[in-house]
């Protein structure tokens, strides 16, 4: 009787953690429309034909508080942004997480940052994507800020527009904070295409797949 218990207990958990896990990537039987709509954004493997270059301002003049008929239709939109990545990490559905500011100084890692996000089948096959290597290309050392006396290195990302809903605020950059403050709720999810800039070429050149 006790292992039945156990059995069926043990079970029970599985069943429950798979629930969860489905939940949380937007594909459980149960995810809103809202969630289920950004799912399908994330998993979107082709690259965007145009992009349309952004800046912090363009990003942060985007809308707030629409439902997905309204903003689904901004989330067509290929862009670029220019910038520099001084932290980046894992996130827990294996996408790896940028954080992206327009400017870099002594301070330039507390600036507000756009969110990019590589997702496992851009970077799947490709050892020029992988973490370690664009860490390296970025000048970054896993979630802390850059080691690198020069800095980080400017880059150019670009992908398509996602609105994640969840981080739906306007945050107060006024505030002191010890940590880097999110832009806004919409980002560049996935990351289609990668490039930094090269010195001796006066130009971005392209990491490639």
């Amino acid at each position: 009787m006790t292992l039945r218990i156990a059995a069926a207990l043990a079970l029970l958990l599985g069943a429950a953690g798979l629930f969860a896990y489905l939940h949380l990537l937007g594909k459980g039987p149960l995810v809103t429309l809202e969630a289920r709509h950004l799912r399908d954004m994330k998993d979107r493997r082709d690259p965007p034909t145009t992009l349309v270059r952004f800046t912090a301002a363009d990003f942060q003049a985007l809308p707030h508080g629409w439902n997905v008929a309204e903003y689904s239709a901004l989330e067509r939109r290929g862009v670029s942004f220019e910038g520099y990545v001084p932290r980046m990490l894992r996130a827990s559905d294996d996408d790896v997480h940028l954080e992206v500011i327009p400017g870099w100084n002594s301070a330039g890692a507390e600036s507000a940052y756009t969110t990019a996000e590589i997702t496992p089948a851009f970077r799947e096959g490709s050892e020029r994507w992988s973490y370690e290597a664009l860490a390296h290309a970025f000048r970054v050392s896993g979630g802390a800020v850059t080691p690198w006396d020069s800095g980080p290195r400017r880059v150019r990302i670009s992908g398509w527009l996602l609105f994640d809903f969840q981080y739906d605020q306007r945050p107060d950059l006024r505030s002191p904070s010890h940590d880097p403050a999110r832009l806004t709720g919409w980002e560049i999810h996935p990351v289609t295409r990668i490039e930094v800039w090269n010195d001796s070429l006066r130009a971005f050149a392209e990491i490639p797949r």
